[in-house]
């Protein structure tokens, strides 16, 4: 296990900051935090909390600082059928339920399915996909991206944006670097380049048969969950980019519900 000290230089690189800056920003002195990096000092279990919030160390991350200062873990990841956990689990399943006709899926920070409400199950059945299938897996498929999305150059350079930006503000996850990786090698990606002026929102446009739909997302995670589990999860809302998509979500809907 790497050093409480080296684990602080690393976040504190990541954040761009210098010894003086991090010393600014956390009211310690300048000398406290080279000590803390070379090792000179050791840190107290609340300095490791302290400087853990100033770095914005996500939780998922925050336990292995403090195990390398010689702590004991604060953040707990409990499993998905615990007690305590269901009044969260229940509020995100009333989030996509009160979503319909519009597809809502839970990710968790690998972007696996987690959860899809009626709506999301049909369009991504569409591509192949449904509940604890990997996006990423998807997405690494020779030939998925264009196949199933119309606008696929557009919609891979901002999903590697996205998957670089999630895996710095986590400081570092090689899975989301992988495939961010790929997407660059992309030649669809890589040749696609950007409308002037740029749109308000990115709409993604799902292509099967005959089904034509842009939507674009909005994504909320709860930002201030203690827990492990929870903090790594993100709901992703779909909305109708313009009236046909509307329509055909609303046709969709109305047709599952003669059916049921």
């Amino acid at each position: 296990m790497a050093r409480f000290g080296e684990m602080l230089k690393s976040w504190r690189e990541t954040r761009r900051l210098s010894q003086l800056q991090l010393a600014c920003e956390a009211s310690v002195c300048p000398r406290h935090v080279s000590f803390l990096e070379t090792g000179r000092s050791r840190p107290s279990r609340e300095m490791v909390l302290h400087l853990s919030e100033v770095l914005s160390v996500p939780r998922t991350a925050r336990n292995g600082p403090l195990a390398a200062a010689g702590f004991a873990p604060v953040y707990a990841a409990e499993p998905p059928d615990s007690d305590v956990l269901q009044p969260v689990l229940a509020a995100m399943s009333r989030v996509l339920d009160r979503h319909e006709p519009y597809p809502g899926v839970i990710l968790d920070g690998l972007w696996c399915l987690r959860e899809l409400n009626r709506s999301a199950r049909r369009l991504f059945r569409l591509a192949g996909l449904g509940p604890g299938d990997s996006l990423l897996n998807a997405m690494a498929a020779p030939g998925w991206g264009p196949g199933v999305v119309e606008n696929w150059g557009e919609v891979g350079h901002h999903a590697m944006v996205r998957l670089r930006a999630e895996s710095l503000q986590a400081g570092g996850i090689a899975e989301l670097d992988a495939a961010a990786a790929r997407l660059a090698a992309d030649p669809v990606v890589a040749a696609w380049k950007p409308d002037e002026p740029l749109p308000p929102v990115v709409p993604t446009i799902y292509r099967a048969g005959d089904l034509r739909l842009s939507l674009f997302s909005t994504i909320a995670q709860f930002r201030s969950a203690e827990d492990i589990a929870v903090a790594d999860l993100h709901i992703e809302l779909m909305f109708p980019a313009d009236e046909p998509a509307r329509q055909a979500l609303d046709a969709l809907d109305r047709d599952l519900g003669a059916r049921s």
